[in-house]
Protein backbone atom coordinates (compact mmCIF):
# COMPACT_ATOMS: atom_id res chain seq x y z
CA UNK A 1 0.00 0.00 0.00
CA UNK A 2 0.90 3.48 -0.23
CA UNK A 3 1.31 4.97 2.98
CA UNK A 4 2.32 8.54 4.13
CA UNK A 5 3.45 9.02 8.05
CA UNK A 6 2.87 12.80 9.16
CA UNK A 7 5.62 12.99 11.33
CA UNK A 8 9.46 12.59 11.47
CA UNK A 9 9.80 12.51 15.01
CA UNK A 10 10.56 9.50 17.33
CA UNK A 11 6.96 7.72 16.70
CA UNK A 12 6.45 9.09 13.27
CA UNK A 13 10.04 7.72 12.14
CA UNK A 14 9.32 3.83 14.25
CA UNK A 15 5.90 4.11 12.46
CA UNK A 16 7.53 4.52 9.12
CA UNK A 17 10.28 1.06 9.61
CA UNK A 18 7.87 -0.70 10.48
CA UNK A 19 5.81 0.01 7.85
CA UNK A 20 8.22 -0.10 5.11
CA UNK A 21 9.94 -3.29 6.57
CA UNK A 22 6.17 -5.04 6.37
CA UNK A 23 6.36 -3.94 2.18
CA UNK A 24 4.38 -0.95 1.82
CA UNK A 25 5.79 2.20 0.06
CA UNK A 26 6.20 4.84 2.86
CA UNK A 27 6.70 8.55 2.41
CA UNK A 28 7.31 10.97 5.49
CA UNK A 29 6.32 14.35 5.59
CA UNK A 30 7.37 16.37 8.12
CA UNK A 31 8.65 20.15 8.69
CA UNK A 32 12.15 19.87 9.94
CA UNK A 33 14.86 17.19 10.51
CA UNK A 34 15.09 14.49 13.40
CA UNK A 35 17.38 17.08 15.05
CA UNK A 36 14.63 19.92 14.57
CA UNK A 37 11.52 18.09 16.22
CA UNK A 38 10.42 17.79 19.88
CA UNK A 39 11.77 14.39 20.02
CA UNK A 40 15.18 15.43 20.20
CA UNK A 41 14.64 17.90 23.14
CA UNK A 42 13.67 14.36 25.29
CA UNK A 43 16.08 13.59 28.01
CA UNK A 44 15.80 9.77 26.48
CA UNK A 45 15.12 7.95 29.59
CA UNK A 46 13.49 5.10 28.96
CA UNK A 47 10.22 4.78 31.25
CA UNK A 48 6.70 5.98 31.27
CA UNK A 49 4.68 8.16 33.56
CA UNK A 50 4.24 6.37 37.12
CA UNK A 51 0.75 7.43 37.11
CA UNK A 52 -1.42 6.53 33.77
CA UNK A 53 -4.83 4.57 33.37
CA UNK A 54 -4.45 3.82 29.95
CA UNK A 55 -3.12 -0.12 30.17
CA UNK A 56 -1.49 -0.29 26.42
CA UNK A 57 1.67 2.07 27.70
CA UNK A 58 2.61 -1.74 29.73
CA UNK A 59 3.07 -3.64 26.17
CA UNK A 60 4.35 -0.66 24.55
CA UNK A 61 6.85 0.05 26.66
CA UNK A 62 7.91 -3.90 26.97
CA UNK A 63 8.11 -4.01 23.06
CA UNK A 64 10.15 -0.56 23.15
CA UNK A 65 12.17 -1.55 25.42
CA UNK A 66 12.63 -5.05 23.64
CA UNK A 67 13.95 -3.52 20.82
CA UNK A 68 16.49 -0.95 22.27
CA UNK A 69 18.06 -4.25 23.20
CA UNK A 70 18.31 -5.78 20.05
CA UNK A 71 19.56 -2.60 18.82
CA UNK A 72 22.91 -1.57 21.68
CA UNK A 73 25.09 -1.50 18.57
CA UNK A 74 23.45 1.26 17.13
CA UNK A 75 24.97 4.72 18.29
CA UNK A 76 23.00 6.96 21.13
CA UNK A 77 21.85 3.46 23.32
CA UNK A 78 23.24 2.22 26.61
CA UNK A 79 21.27 0.57 29.72
CA UNK A 80 21.92 2.31 32.92
CA UNK A 81 21.05 1.32 36.47
CA UNK A 82 19.36 4.35 38.46
CA UNK A 83 16.30 4.94 40.40
CA UNK A 84 13.30 7.65 40.59
CA UNK A 85 11.28 8.27 44.00
CA UNK A 86 7.48 6.79 44.06
CA UNK A 87 4.42 7.43 46.98
CA UNK A 88 6.09 5.26 49.56
CA UNK A 89 2.53 3.24 49.83
CA UNK A 90 1.64 3.13 45.93
CA UNK A 91 1.83 -0.54 44.50
CA UNK A 92 4.48 -1.40 41.70
CA UNK A 93 4.25 -0.57 38.41
CA UNK A 94 3.71 -2.75 35.87
CA UNK A 95 5.92 -1.62 33.32
CA UNK A 96 8.12 -2.99 35.51
CA UNK A 97 8.24 -6.03 34.11
CA UNK A 98 10.37 -4.30 30.76
CA UNK A 99 12.58 -3.41 33.08
CA UNK A 100 15.86 -5.54 34.61
CA UNK A 101 18.00 -5.53 38.04
CA UNK A 102 14.30 -3.98 39.77
CA UNK A 103 14.52 -3.28 43.25
CA UNK A 104 12.59 -1.36 46.04
CA UNK A 105 13.73 0.21 49.34
CA UNK A 106 10.68 1.94 50.42
CA UNK A 107 9.53 5.06 47.74
CA UNK A 108 13.04 4.81 46.04
CA UNK A 109 12.30 2.58 43.31
CA UNK A 110 15.51 0.78 41.38
CA UNK A 111 15.96 -0.72 37.56
CA UNK A 112 17.97 -0.62 34.60
CA UNK A 113 16.32 0.90 31.41
CA UNK A 114 17.60 2.34 28.51
CA UNK A 115 18.88 5.62 27.94
CA UNK A 116 18.91 7.13 24.57
CA UNK A 117 20.75 10.36 23.07
CA UNK A 118 17.98 11.23 21.27
CA UNK A 119 19.57 13.93 18.98
CA UNK A 120 21.76 11.00 17.46
CA UNK A 121 19.60 8.18 17.63
CA UNK A 122 17.10 10.10 15.99
CA UNK A 123 19.69 10.77 13.11
CA UNK A 124 20.48 7.40 12.82
CA UNK A 125 17.15 5.80 12.67
CA UNK A 126 16.46 8.59 9.97
CA UNK A 127 19.00 6.56 7.89
CA UNK A 128 18.01 3.41 8.46
CA UNK A 129 14.40 4.73 7.83
CA UNK A 130 16.00 5.98 4.21
CA UNK A 131 17.52 2.80 3.52
CA UNK A 132 14.17 1.00 3.54
CA UNK A 133 13.86 3.20 0.50
CA UNK A 134 11.54 5.75 2.45
CA UNK A 135 11.32 8.76 0.84
CA UNK A 136 10.85 11.89 3.08
CA UNK A 137 9.48 15.57 2.04
CA UNK A 138 10.28 18.75 3.83
CA UNK A 139 7.02 20.56 4.13
CA UNK A 140 4.21 21.67 6.73
CA UNK A 141 1.15 20.49 6.84
CA UNK A 142 -1.87 21.84 7.51
CA UNK A 143 -4.38 19.30 6.77
CA UNK A 144 -4.12 15.65 5.64
CA UNK A 145 -6.74 15.56 2.89
CA UNK A 146 -4.52 16.19 -0.02
CA UNK A 147 -1.50 14.05 0.60
CA UNK A 148 -2.18 10.91 -2.18
CA UNK A 149 -2.34 7.89 -0.34
CA UNK A 150 -3.95 4.56 0.54
CA UNK A 151 -3.54 5.40 3.63
CA UNK A 152 -2.58 8.07 6.14
CA UNK A 153 -0.30 7.89 9.68
CA UNK A 154 -0.94 11.30 11.82
CA UNK A 155 2.03 10.87 13.95
CA UNK A 156 2.69 15.01 13.77
CA UNK A 157 3.22 15.05 17.87
CA UNK A 158 1.41 18.58 19.04
CA UNK A 159 0.36 18.84 15.68
CA UNK A 160 -1.35 16.03 15.43
CA UNK A 161 -4.71 17.61 17.39
CA UNK A 162 -4.94 20.74 14.39
CA UNK A 163 -5.05 18.13 11.98
CA UNK A 164 -7.49 15.64 13.48
CA UNK A 165 -9.42 18.38 15.42
CA UNK A 166 -8.79 17.04 18.65
CA UNK A 167 -8.88 19.81 21.30
CA UNK A 168 -7.64 17.62 24.19
CA UNK A 169 -4.30 17.84 22.82
CA UNK A 170 -1.98 20.57 24.53
CA UNK A 171 1.18 21.87 24.93
CA UNK A 172 3.15 20.47 27.90
CA UNK A 173 6.09 22.73 27.80
CA UNK A 174 9.54 21.44 29.05
CA UNK A 175 12.81 23.16 29.57
CA UNK A 176 16.16 21.43 30.15
CA UNK A 177 19.78 21.88 30.72
CA UNK A 178 22.72 19.92 29.37
CA UNK A 179 25.60 20.17 31.40
CA UNK A 180 28.95 18.37 30.84
CA UNK A 181 28.78 14.57 31.68
CA UNK A 182 31.84 13.99 34.19
CA UNK A 183 31.42 10.19 34.13
CA UNK A 184 28.48 9.69 35.76
CA UNK A 185 27.51 6.39 35.36
CA UNK A 186 23.47 6.14 36.92
CA UNK A 187 20.50 8.34 36.37
CA UNK A 188 17.93 9.98 38.64
CA UNK A 189 14.53 11.03 39.22
CA UNK A 190 12.97 13.33 41.95
CA UNK A 191 9.54 14.96 42.50
CA UNK A 192 9.74 17.23 45.75
CA UNK A 193 7.32 20.19 46.10
CA UNK A 194 6.25 20.32 42.88
CA UNK A 195 9.56 20.66 41.13
CA UNK A 196 10.49 17.21 38.96
CA UNK A 197 14.21 16.98 38.99
CA UNK A 198 15.90 14.28 36.51
CA UNK A 199 19.63 13.74 35.81
CA UNK A 200 19.85 11.52 32.69
CA UNK A 201 23.77 10.92 31.49
CA UNK A 202 24.46 10.46 27.73
CA UNK A 203 28.60 10.36 28.13
CA UNK A 204 29.35 13.27 26.57
CA UNK A 205 26.68 15.32 28.32
CA UNK A 206 23.99 15.42 31.22
CA UNK A 207 20.41 16.46 30.72
CA UNK A 208 18.92 18.30 33.41
CA UNK A 209 15.62 18.94 33.87
CA UNK A 210 12.97 20.09 34.18
CA UNK A 211 9.52 21.50 33.45
CA UNK A 212 6.33 19.95 32.81
CA UNK A 213 4.04 23.85 32.06
CA UNK A 214 0.66 22.18 31.05
CA UNK A 215 -0.51 24.80 28.34
CA UNK A 216 2.26 27.20 28.01
CA UNK A 217 4.08 27.07 24.37
CA UNK A 218 6.71 29.73 23.66
CA UNK A 219 10.11 28.21 23.15
CA UNK A 220 12.18 30.75 24.68
CA UNK A 221 14.41 29.16 27.02
CA UNK A 222 13.89 31.33 30.70
CA UNK A 223 17.28 32.41 32.47
CA UNK A 224 15.41 32.23 36.10
CA UNK A 225 14.34 28.57 35.12
CA UNK A 226 17.53 27.46 33.71
CA UNK A 227 19.42 28.34 37.11
CA UNK A 228 16.80 26.75 39.44
CA UNK A 229 17.35 23.28 36.96
CA UNK A 230 21.01 23.47 37.74
CA UNK A 231 20.71 24.20 40.96
CA UNK A 232 18.32 21.12 42.19
CA UNK A 233 20.34 18.74 40.14
CA UNK A 234 23.02 19.68 41.26
CA UNK A 235 21.83 18.82 45.41
CA UNK A 236 20.57 15.33 43.24
CA UNK A 237 23.62 14.52 42.29
CA UNK A 238 26.60 16.45 43.86
CA UNK A 239 29.71 15.26 41.29
CA UNK A 240 27.62 17.89 38.57
CA UNK A 241 28.66 21.23 41.27
CA UNK A 242 31.71 21.79 38.77
CA UNK A 243 30.27 20.82 35.51
CA UNK A 244 30.04 23.06 32.97
CA UNK A 245 26.78 24.33 31.52
CA UNK A 246 26.96 23.67 27.69
CA UNK A 247 23.40 25.15 26.87
CA UNK A 248 19.36 25.17 27.47
CA UNK A 249 16.82 23.71 25.30
CA UNK A 250 12.65 23.66 25.32
CA UNK A 251 10.34 21.66 23.60
CA UNK A 252 6.32 21.21 23.63
CA UNK A 253 5.54 17.75 24.41
CA UNK A 254 1.99 16.46 22.87
CA UNK A 255 -0.37 16.55 26.25
CA UNK A 256 -2.90 14.37 26.21
CA UNK A 257 -5.46 12.14 28.99
CA UNK A 258 -4.17 9.43 26.83
CA UNK A 259 -2.41 8.20 23.99
CA UNK A 260 -4.94 8.23 20.23
CA UNK A 261 -3.98 5.21 17.97
CA UNK A 262 -7.45 4.03 16.53
CA UNK A 263 -7.77 4.25 12.51
CA UNK A 264 -10.75 6.27 11.29
CA UNK A 265 -11.40 5.28 7.81
CA UNK A 266 -8.38 5.95 5.86
CA UNK A 267 -6.65 7.95 8.70
CA UNK A 268 -4.63 6.47 11.54
CA UNK A 269 -4.05 8.62 14.37
CA UNK A 270 -0.69 7.64 16.67
CA UNK A 271 -0.55 10.87 18.64
CA UNK A 272 -0.84 12.73 22.38
CA UNK A 273 2.33 10.40 23.71
CA UNK A 274 3.18 13.37 25.95
CA UNK A 275 7.12 12.99 27.28
CA UNK A 276 6.65 9.18 26.49
CA UNK A 277 7.05 9.22 22.67
CA UNK A 278 10.62 7.90 23.08
CA UNK A 279 9.16 5.18 25.47
CA UNK A 280 6.47 4.10 23.68
CA UNK A 281 7.23 5.03 19.75
CA UNK A 282 8.13 1.00 18.58
CA UNK A 283 5.08 -0.64 20.71
CA UNK A 284 2.57 2.10 19.10
CA UNK A 285 4.26 1.33 15.82
CA UNK A 286 3.53 -2.47 15.86
CA UNK A 287 -0.26 -1.45 16.65
CA UNK A 288 0.23 1.07 13.29
CA UNK A 289 1.39 -1.49 11.41
CA UNK A 290 -1.61 -4.37 12.57
CA UNK A 291 -4.28 -1.29 12.13
CA UNK A 292 -2.81 -1.13 7.91
CA UNK A 293 -3.62 -4.36 8.18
Amino acid sequence: MRITVAGGGVVGLSCAYRLAEAGHRVTVVTAGKPAETTSAVAGGLIYPPVVRPDERVVRWTEATVGVYRSLLAAPGIRFLPGWIRVPEDAPDPRWLTAMTDVSREGSVLSFTTALVDTPVYLTWLAEQVAALGVRTEYRTLTSTADLDADVVVNATGLAGGVLAGDDTLVPVRGQVVHLADPGLTSWSVEEADGDLTYVIPHGRHVVCGGTEEIGRSDLDPDPAVEAAIVRRCRQLEPRLADAAVLGTRVGLRPGRPSVRLERVGDLIHCYGHGGAGITLAWGCADDVVSLVG
